[in-house]
């Protein structure tokens, strides 16, 4: 397969991947900010947790001066000129997905493209009118639908593991960056949450349902929310369909699939990461510091992109 449509089919689930965990940490985030603060503030640190966590929050400085709910919102999920918004991801994977079309499968085409002029409708339409949390929801489905689409009419080939690259590079780094964020709000209350302390149990609750875990907690775990659990889960767990080790396995598995010698520094660095979470109890992760484990590993995701990137995707 050429760099070029390698590339174009990566980026296609990558950005769509974006998209939705966008969306979820949104969603989060606004739900949080409307609950009571015990004095802690009026909820602005939650809507703004998602510019931090994205690293856009001095643009937004820069462009609008002081937090602002409503101008927070637009600017995350539908601000052209922001390329981190939901609103920018969703036009990256329908030109993605444009360029490719011959390489995706019409029902694939049909989904990406309606999801795209349904966006348009709802840029012009505004937040306001259409409501975040519907708006949160109707991303998800439609990522949701097009995954479906995928694993439905593709053929098991070279493009079917590119576009599965791109969902798991995503969807790993994803789920580093939200638990550390979250762990590090929390501070202290992280490792004290019990049956009466609200603060600890919505939060750590809400991190779950972001990230589709929640029944999965109640089905493994009893008793509230904490760290020690949350971290077993959300890292080291491979029936997690979300959790970092699930994610491992999957990039391991389709970078061992690909023919050719190029790829043998992406496939090495795949495995040792699926081997260390393969064998790293929760323990140990602790015992270094969940932020600092959080931060190591987020680099390591970093450079598996970049090996992934270096060979099989650039254009010669």
């Amino acid at each position: 397969m050429l760099s070029r449509t390698a590339s174009d089919l990566y980026w296609m689930s990558r950005y769509l991947e974006r998209a939705e965990n966008l969306a979820r940490m949104l969603d989060v985030s606004y739900s949080l900010s409307l609950m009571p603060h015990d004095g802690r503030g009026d909820g602005l640190d939650e809507l703004a947790l998602p510019l931090l966590i994205t690293g856009t929050l001095d643009e937004y400085l820069t462009r609008h001066g002081q937090l602002h709910a409503e101008r927070m919102l637009h600017f995350f999920a539908l601000d052209a000129e922001n390329p981190a918004s939901i609103y920018c991801c969703l036009q990256a994977a329908r030109a993605n997905a444009h360029a490719v079309r011959g390489r995706i499968t019409a029902d694939m085409w049909e989904n990406i493209n309606a999801t795209w002029l349904e966006m348009r409708g709802i840029a012009a339409e505004g937040l306001g009118r259409y409501g975040i949390s519907r708006f949160c929801e109707w991303v998800k489905e439609r990522s949701h639908l097009f995954r479906g689409a995928t694993f439905g009419t593709i053929m098991r080939g070279e493009a079917y593991r590119f576009i599965r690259l791109g969902t798991f590079i995503e969807r790993a780094d994803n789920t580093l960056r939200l638990l550390d964020a979250r762990y590090e709000m929390l501070g202290e209350a992280a490792d004290e949450v019990s049956d009466t302390s609200a603060r600890g149990y919505y939060e750590w609750s809400a991190l779950l349902r972001a990230l589709s875990s929640f029944e999965a907690f109640t089905e493994i775990y009893r008793g509230s929310p904490r760290t020690h659990k949350i971290a077993e889960l959300l890292l080291l767990r491979p029936d997690v369909p979300r959790s970092l080790r699930a994610c491992m396995e999957e990039l391991n598995l389709m970078l061992s699939g690909l023919p050719g010698e190029s790829g043998r520094p992406a496939q090495r660095l795949a495995a040792e990461l699926d081997a260390r979470l393969r064998y790293t109890s929760v323990e140990e992760v602790l015992d270094e510091g969940l932020h600092t484990w959080l931060t190591d590993f987020i680099l390591l995701v970093r450079q598996l992109g970049s090996a992934i990137h270096t060979s099989y995707l650039e254009v010669v």
